[in-house]
């Protein structure tokens, strides 16, 4: 299993690396998903990402240019999943500090139905973590998951998070409020879910 790449350096805030895994593949968002995002957060499931109004094109275009900012200043980084055969979008995933140092942060991930159940999600998460952890310097990261979304609170617990509690009525969809489950990974508990995000050679 790889180890911890700690000593892999990355100026990040200037240009977001591409990451390769085995299937999917990790780009920073661009312009031009706008479309694919747009469907992709129009999911009544999908994590809503900071978008507080309804999911438009407009809203979209907003969260991409946020992130883009928010990279430039060192506050968080987004990216798109894609399915390595097909290079199509299934996914999105974002990891924003909660503190200056970067020592912890929150992510959140939201995979197409498409692709639920077929290991992306896993994936996508382990290449994430490797890098927020590895490359970033993080040491805790925090994860908001609605109570009832089943799928997504299993896959938390497969990489090795734990749960540290309840938040009730914490999330606002549609005028209702939800509980959300609040998890957390820490870099030293990351052990075999480690994978190299080194730039390939070819």
């Amino acid at each position: 299993m790889p180890g911890d790449p700690t000593t892999l350096t990355s100026d990040w805030r200037n240009a977001l690396p591409t990451l390769i895994g085995r299937s999917v593949t990790l780009r920073e968002v661009a312009p031009h998903d706008l479309g694919a995002l747009v469907n992709l957060l129009s999911i009544a499931d999908a994590t809503r990402f900071g978008i507080d109004n309804p999911v438009s094109d407009v809203t979209v275009q907003e969260l991409i240019d946020r992130a883009l900012l928010d990279r430039a200043a060192g506050k968080g980084f987004t990216y798109t999943i894609t399915v390595a055969a097909s290079r199509s979008v299934v996914g999105l995933a974002q990891v924003r500090q909660l503190d200056p140092m970067f020592e912890a942060a929150e992510w959140e991930l939201t995979i197409a139905p498409s692709s639920r159940g077929t290991g992306v999600f896993l994936e996508a998460a382990r290449l994430l973590g490797s890098f927020t952890f590895g490359v970033i310097g993080t040491h805790r990261l925090e994860a908001r998951v609605p109570l009832q979304n089943g799928r997504a609170n299993g896959a938390l617990r497969k990489l090795g998070a734990v749960q540290e509690g309840i938040l009730r009525r914490s999330l606002r969809r549609h005028g209702d409020y939800f509980d959300q489950v609040l998890w957390s990974l820490l870099k030293e508990d990351w052990g075999d879910h480690w994978l190299s995000t080194a730039p390939r050679v070819h």
